[in-house]
């Protein structure tokens, strides 16, 4: 949204990675594939290397305790020549079907809390003023009383970082950063730099520092760590993706922003041969992450649709031909449609839906700012948009893009919109929460952030914005939970007030 193998760090990633051949053919060879391979147990055969290359192909990385491989081949035989080997569920190939989470404004210009440290914070940054989203979900009135602890570490899953970006850098996680493009781990900063801005918006979001520059996030004093899962075209492809989870697991995050699509299509069937192996290879990986005490948080998507019910697929595979297609109940979306994520949708400042964001009933459970450019310009949000951090070498003359040169260099931000920008806010809270209230399993923290959730009820039905566009959309439920917003907008203040 590169690779110089580097010595793994940590025992507990190098039990995840069971193999990784560094002297193995890059996946992004001129005619050569990368493949995602699902074996039928948590567990990768010993003979793995052997039988892949056998069947034409090169071993990349295993993932031993998910049962999950990714290898690269130039055969065209590949697939069927390791599907005939026992013990093999399912063999996709990954490239081809990139699904990239596209944000209107980026297309068009471990201890309980006794032994936390909470530092209280203030939101008086020279560009504070302009965070109307911050405002909305009671920051302020939460950093008062913490601006969360650099024991919490969050993983910001996206594009990469901007590490020297000078609202950032003091929270950065080196250690614990990485890029997982091409399914194997790097954690040389050149390789996990930014270089589309997408991941530094969002991780400004999460934790921009309150150091009296620029804004301040949510969790201005919790670590963050980068882990490049977007390639420089912007797609989140499936070995990647693996890879984040299993690394966040292995390296003890608490809590995962993900915003983006980690599908090779925009739906991803399970019915589908060719792309069953890789929703259950992801699923496989989420849930370890789960398992190992990580809280998920997803973008629900910028598409209109109700996920609850299945819709026409037009814009997959979105990095070649898109081939419209009816899409079932056996299709989802990862990771927002995985059990035990929790999945984000987005408002603007009028605590109305965003005119593009997704919804739906069972699968959005939290609402929070993503911005909107359309309909819910304000005097507080005067485009409408989130204000966040972004490399400063992409800045332009566009009034999306503003600085703070009270440092020098200057430092970059920029206005977008999406529920990419949604997500990174409930991350936030959820590191706050974490701070607060000590360590807590995944879905305890889900159950406080969804508790102390402001209700918001359905507008009345048909949902259209602004004719004459049209996004009309139909809610469901009521004001205690519904489709659009799932339990309600998150409230930073009341999410650290909490009682376990």
């Amino acid at each position: 949204m590169f690779t110089v193998h580097r010595k793994i760090v940590g025992l507990g990633f190098a039990l995840a990675c069971a193999v990784v051949l560094a002297s193995s053919t890059s996946p992004s060879a001129q005619g050569s594939q990368t493949y995602v391979v699902l074996y039928t147990g948590n567990t990768v055969p010993e003979d793995a290397a052997r039988v892949i290359a056998a069947s034409g192909g090169t071993l990349v990385a295993a993932y031993a305790p998910i049962g999950v491989a990714i290898a690269s081949s130039g055969s065209d035989a590949f697939r069927t020549n390791l599907l005939a080997q026992g013990g093999v569920a399912g063999v996709s190939a990954t490239q081809g079907f990139g699904t990239q989470l596209g944000d209107d404004d980026l297309q068009r210009a471990q201890s309980g809390a006794d032994a936390l440290l909470n530092s209280p914070v203030a939101d008086s940054d020279p560009l504070s003023g302009l965070q109307w989203d911050m405002r909305q979900i009671h920051t302020p009135d939460a950093h008062a009383i913490t601006g969360g602890s650099p024991t919490v570490l969050v993983g910001d899953l996206d594009s990469g970082l901007d590490y020297t970006h000078p609202d950032l850098a003091a929270n950065v996680d080196f250690g614990n950063s990485a890029s997982c493009i091409g399914g194997i781990p790097d954690q040389n900063p050149s390789a996990w730099d930014d270089d589309d801005g997408h991941g530094t918006h969002t991780a400004g979001t999460i934790a921009a520092a309150a150091n009296g520059v620029g804004i301040v996030g949510v969790a201005p004093n919790v670590r963050i760590a980068a882990v490049k899962v977007g390639n420089p075209d912007g797609f989140f492809y499936p070995e990647a993706v693996i890879c984040a989870f299993m690394w966040a697991a292995s390296h003890h995050f608490d809590v995962v922003n993900n915003s983006y699509f980690a599908d090779p299509w925009l739906f991803n069937c399970r019915n589908d041969a060719t792309q069953r192996a890789i929703w259950e290879a992801e699923r496989r990986a989420i849930r370890y992450a789960i398992s190992h005490g990580v809280t998920v948080v997803a973008s629900a998507g910028n598409e209109n649709f109700d996920l609850a019910k299945k819709n026409i697929d037009e814009i997959s595979p979105d990095d070649t031909t898109p081939i419209s297609r009816e899409v079932t109940n056996a299709c989802a979306i990862v990771p927002g449609e995985v059990p035990g994520v929790l999945t984000v949708s987005g408002n603007g400042n009028k605590l109305q839906k965003a005119y593009y964001s997704s919804y739906g009933v069972g699968i959005v459970e939290l609402v929070a700012p993503g911005g909107d450019r359309r309909f819910q310009v304000t005097a507080q949000a005067p485009n409408g948009r989130v204000l966040s951090t972004y490399p400063a070498k992409f800045l332009g003359a566009s009034p999306l893009f503003v600085q703070d040169c009270s440092v020098t260099p200057c430092a970059g931000y920029a206005y977008l919109q999406g529920t990419s920008m949604a997500a990174p806010h409930v991350t936030g809270v959820a590191a706050l929460a974490i701070s607060q209230l000590g360590k807590m399993a995944p879905g305890t923290v889900a159950a406080v952030l969804t508790r102390t959730a402001d209700e918001v009820p359905c507008p009345p039905n048909p949902f259209n914005p602004g004719p004459p566009f049209d996004f009309q959309a139909t809610c469901t439920g009521g004001s205690g939970y519904n489709s659009f917003y799932g339990f309600g907008q998150v409230n930073a203040l009341s999410a650290i007030s909490a009682v376990r």
